[in-house]
Formats: C-alpha cells, sequence, structure tokens
C-alpha cells in the first residue's frame, strides 16, 4: 500500500514538473518547439481523455483546422539568405563553416523549387493522424449513415489537407456521406482580413513596448562571426537582424521537409539565440492575433465571423438525431485567434509586459503549430432527455473555458452559447455595429 502511495505521489510530482517546465527546458527536449508557427503538428499530448458523464454519448463534432506541414511560402522567405551568402561567398567572405551553412540553404531552396507554400508529405500524414484519432476518439459521431460537412480556404495546401483527412475517414467508414467544398463564398469568415480590426494591431504604444522588448532580444552578433570571415563586410554589406531571422525561420521549417531527416540549420544558434529568436516571435504573434492590452485586446475578434458560424451551425446540428461532423480547414492566422477568442486555458490571458509571456504560459507553438485545431465536441443523453453538453479540445487536448463546468471539461451547450454570444454582441456595441439594448 505505502509503495502505491509513494508511486502515485511520484508520477503526480513528475506531472507537475512537466507541466511547469520553462520554454528554455522544453527546447533542451525539443527544439523543434521554438519554431513557433513552423513547429510540425506533434499529436495530442493527452493520450486519455475525460470519460463523458455518465449516460452521455458524443454525436456532433464542429471543428477548424489549419493546414499540415509546408514549404515556406514566399521566394524571398529562401532567396535572401541564399543571396547574402552567395554573394560574399563570391568574394571570399565566408568562413568554411559559412560556405557549408550556404550549401544547406542551397538544398532547401532546391527542394521548395516550385512548391512555394504548398502542404509537405508530413503535412499529409498529420491530417489524417488526426481524423484517424478523431474518428476512434468519438467514433459515435461517424458510426453508419452519417454526414460529413467540410471547407476548406481556396489555398492548395488546406484543400489538400482537408483531402486526406476526408480519405481517411472514408476509409474507416466507407458509409460517411462526404460533402466538400473550396469556395470564396465562405471566405469571409474561413480566412476573415477584418481589416478594421487589423489596422489596430501597431498603435504607437504596442509598436514602442515591441520595439524596446525586440532590442532587449536582438542575439545575433555571434552568428554572424561564425558565417563571415570579415567583421567590416557584414558591418557594410550585410543587413544581419535580417539574415539571422531568416536563418532562423529556415532552420525551423526543415522539419516539415523531407529533408529534415539528413540537414538542419539549428547548429548555427547557442540555446541562448535559439531562445531569444522565440521570444521575439512569441511577442510579435501576441501583439498581432492574441489578446494583447497595449491594442485593446481586440485582436481575437478578427474571428468574430467564424465564431458566430460555429455557433450558428451548432445550434442547426445539436437537435439532429445523428448530424455527423462539420469540419473546416484554414490557418493559423485564424486558429491562434480563435483560441483567444474562446479563451481556451491561458489563450486569453492579458499580458502587458511582453518578458512575462512563457511565466503566464502564453506559449505561440503550444496554441498554434502546423495542422494546429479547434474541436468543439457535443454530447446527448443516451436514453431520454437532458441538457446537451460540449467540451473543447485545443490540438486534441481538453480545455478549461471560461464558464462554469458540469464536471471536468465538460459544459452545458446553452452556457456556452449564451456567454459567446453574448461576447460577440458586446463586442459589436463597442464597435458602434450595433445598438445596445
Amino acid at each position: 500500500m505505502k509503495k502505491a502511495i509513494v508511486l502515485c505521489l511520484t508520477m503526480t510530482l513528475v506531472s507537475i514538473a512537466a507541466l511547469a517546465q520553462s520554454p528554455r527546458e522544453e527546447f533542451k527536449e525539443n527544439i523543434y518547439k521554438s519554431g513557433s508557427n513552423y513547429y510540425a503538428y506533434p499529436g495530442p499530448t493527452q493520450q486519455k481523455l475525460t470519460p463523458a458523464p455518465k449516460g452521455y454519448e458524443p454525436y456532433y463534432i464542429s471543428h477548424y483546422g489549419r493546414h499540415g506541414s509546408r514549404y515556406l511560402i514566399g521566394r524571398n522567405d529562401y532567396d535572401r539568405a541564399y543571396r547574402v551568402l552567395m554573394r560574399a561567398d563570391s568574394v571570399g567572405k565566408l568562413t568554411e563553416y559559412g560556405k557549408d551553412v550556404l550549401r544547406r540553404v542551397t538544398l532547401l531552396r532546391n527542394e521548395a523549387d516550385r512548391r512555394l507554400g504548398e502542404l509537405t508529405l508530413l503535412g499529409a500524414e498529420q491530417h489524417r493522424g488526426i481524423a484517424r484519432r478523431m474518428y476512434e476518439r468519438f467514433h459515435e459521431v461517424f458510426k453508419g449513415v452519417t454526414d460529413i460537412d467540410a471547407k476548406s480556404t481556396v489555398v492548395i495546401r488546406c484543400i489538400l489537407s482537408m483531402e486526406n483527412a476526408l480519405q481517411e475517414l472514408k476509409s474507416l467508414n466507407p458509409k460517411l456521406r462526404i460533402r466538400h467544398d473550396a469556395s470564396e463564398h465562405d471566405m469571409w469568415y474561413m480566412n476573415s482580413r477584418a481589416k478594421e480590426i487589423k489596422d489596430k494591431q501597431w498603435n504607437p504604444e504596442t509598436r514602442a513596448a515591441y520595439d524596446a522588448f525586440k532590442a532587449r532580444h536582438r542575439n545575433y552578433d555571434r552568428v554572424m562571426q561564425t558565417i563571415f570571415n570579415d567583421t567590416a563586410y557584414v558591418n557594410h554589406e550585410v543587413n544581419a537582424e535580417n539574415l539571422n531571422y531568416h536563418l532562423f525561420k529556415l532552420a525551423s521549417n526543415i522539419q516539415s521537409s523531407e529533408l529534415r531527416h539528413s540537414v538542419s540549420l539549428y547548429d548555427l544558434f547557442t540555446p541562448d539565440e535559439v531562445y531569444d529568436n522565440w521570444m521575439i516571435e512569441n511577442a510579435g504573434w501576441y501583439v498581432g492575433y492574441g489578446p494583447c492590452p497595449l491594442n485593446g485586446a481586440l485582436q481575437p475578434f478578427t474571428q468574430r465571423e467564424l465564431l458566430g458560424v460555429m455557433l450558428e451551425e451548432a445550434d442547426a446540428n445539436v437537435g439532429k438525431k445523428h448530424p455527423g461532423a462539420t469540419l473546416r480547414y484554414g490557418h493559423e492566422v485564424c486558429v491562434m485567434p480563435l483560441a483567444c477568442l474562446l479563451e481556451m486555458d491561458n489563450c486569453g490571458k492579458q499580458i502587458a509586459d511582453f518578458e512575462q509571456l512563457p511565466a503566464e504560459g502564453w506559449l505561440n507553438y503550444k496554441i498554434f503549430p502546423m495542422g494546429c485545431n479547434v474541436q468543439l465536441i457535443f454530447y446527448k443523453p443516451k436514453k431520454g432527455n437532458g441538457d446537451i453538453l460540449v467540451k473543447a479540445l485545443l490540438n486534441e487536448n481538453e480545455t478549461r473555458l471560461p464558464l462554469k463546468a458540469v464536471t471536468g471539461p465538460y459544459y452545458k451547450w446553452s452556457d456556452f452559447r449564451e456567454y459567446y454570444t453574448r461576447k460577440l454582441n458586446n463586442f459589436k456595441v463597442t464597435m458602434g455595429e450595433i445598438e445596445p439594448e
């Protein structure tokens, strides 16, 4: 008995220690996490979900997910570092190590030739895995003859992510009736531009705070010294900050390509340099898409149309006996603010000091890796009448919501709908879109 108690206590302490890990510690174990939005989807960390309340079963899923791993989107994402290094090499300004960095950058550039922004093989595998686990975890939703309504943005990597997920589901249950579409008709909520909100990202106060923070975390002098053999050349001919940025981006995204098996650029950076590069990215994403109080905490509302549609479509489906699933495939610039708008776990925290983001648990790689997704799982009583319940998953892990739970991660759908409808309406009043009641 004592041994069992000690073992249980030990496991609890290990779990608490794991939860308390800092990004620095996490990067030591898995440097890929420092890639922010380039972090390749790791799969759920929570292997066993909380059982449904007694007498309940899952029967409908509402989902929005990012495309899987991809090549970098723009030609300059590869060319800027390549051209700087090529020019330096042509005048004898690279060290031997710098020449090898150029060799690796050239390999990455060639691999992505005419594939900019496209889904990689790993990205396809990620979505097959997500769909398979969705089917296995919530098999009642997909049993028998049932409908799957899937939509994608018009971007090919999103369409292919959707098609890979649907193929996996169809292979698991050939009886599924699948409707899938990718149209400009739905882009107003599938990838909302929300210009009136995005224009408020970088007000003077926010810009000043971010620039000061960024200056404290600029850390690339040593990197330049390892690549170039002439400091004067670097000072006069190289934009060191820009080159460091693009080299770190290339290093971060290798994990999404087949070259990950043979090439790395992370050896360019010390642990401190990795951390500082990530800190700058983490704060930038917090300002641009998170609930940053310096710019009014408005950015999560860029996804108000998406959340509104999810509420409406859920309302239309939860009354059905066997509604199936509504699946949507888009981008991280939707998933991140949606998670913040829903206030999932730490995502909705308003933190004025960017230095405190890690300590407060606002970590971008936990929110929006490649393939990131939000799933709302709806439950009904197996027999008789009762409340419809809902739980929310972020990247397939159960999350807390700012509502009173029925038990564990399960909430009344009526409470969920009321809370977020009121939140959206209050925002519309604030923005002058509707009159206050």
